[in-house]
Formats: C-alpha cells, structure tokens, sequence
C-alpha cells in the first residue's frame, strides 16, 4: 500500500482548501464528525471551535481526536492523524492569535471576503487547539502511480493470506 512520504505528507496539508475531518468523542456518548477549517502550522494542525459549538464541549470533556484529510480524486491522498488535541489558547484570548485565523480563513476564502469573515465574527469567540503530528499516530495513503503495482492498494494486515 503506498504510502506519503514526509515532505509529501507536508506539501498536501499545506495546499488551500483542502477540509478536516475531526471526529470527537461526543459528551452525549455518540461520536461526532465534523468537516471544519484548519491550517498545518509549526508540525501541527491548528483548528478553532466556536465557544458554542458542541465539539468544542466535547473537546473540553476529552481531547481525544481523529483527523482525516483526504481528496477523492487523482492520488486520493489521505492523511489520518490520531491523538490528543491541546487547547493553545481558550476563549477570550482570540486577539492574541487573530493573525493565526486570518491565515486559516485565507486558505478557504478570498482575503476580502476572509477581512469581512473576521470583522463580522469578532465578538464570538474562539478556542485554539493544534494537533501536533510529531506526537500523533499518524497514517498515510494514496494511489499507486505509473510503475508501482496497481493492486497494491490494502496494507498487508488487511489480506487473509498474508501477501
């Protein structure tokens, strides 16, 4: 199974618009996925819950995540990384890392529309979480390409036969 190496892993994080997926364990018991902003930063995934939102809550209950970034054409690159999510900043310190922001809201939308996102939002506050890669379990895939075996698309664990 093919996998991404490192500076690979790197340069797809680092491309714009590319969604993470991050599952929470849920207060209510129930696991919560949601497609949400975030930008790779620092050998890390930054990402920013609303005070209000409910996987904020569940973030504070327990930081346990799961992200996954993935696309579904071409190499169908996909990154998933498991861990424990750290609280950087809480509510009400969002002027300390606004600038942070700013760049995740570029990396989605133009930076006009980014400005006005922000100025609009400013009174809501935020939390600032990361997600170091260096301390995550993380996993990597993607398409074979031209001169690798186009079969080789299961990781040998998934195979009865032990290939």
């Amino acid at each position: 199974m093919p996998g991404l190496t490192a500076d690979q892993v790197t340069a797809f994080l680092d491309e714009p618009g590319h969604l993470m997926r991050l599952g929470t364990n849920g207060t209510d018991g129930v696991p919560r996925v949601v497609p949400i902003w975030f930008i790779h930063e620092f050998g890390a995934m930054w990402f920013t819950p609303r005070a209000k939102s409910a996987w904020f809550a569940d973030l504070r209950a327990d930081p346990s995540v799961c992200c996954t970034v993935d696309e579904s054409e071409g190499a169908m690159r996909k990154v998933v990384a498991r861990g424990r999510a750290e609280l950087v900043h809480d509510v009400g310190a969002d002027d300390v890392w606004r600038d942070q922001y700013r760049r995740i809201a570029c990396r989605y939308t133009p930076t006009t529309f980014a400005d006005a996102y922000l100025e609009d939002t400013v009174e809501e506050p935020r939390g600032l979480y990361r997600l170091d890669l260096t301390t995550a379990d993380v996993a990597t895939w993607r398409m074979p390409v031209r001169g690798e075996n186009r079969l080789a698309v299961w990781g040998r664990q998934y195979y009865h036969d032990g290939r």
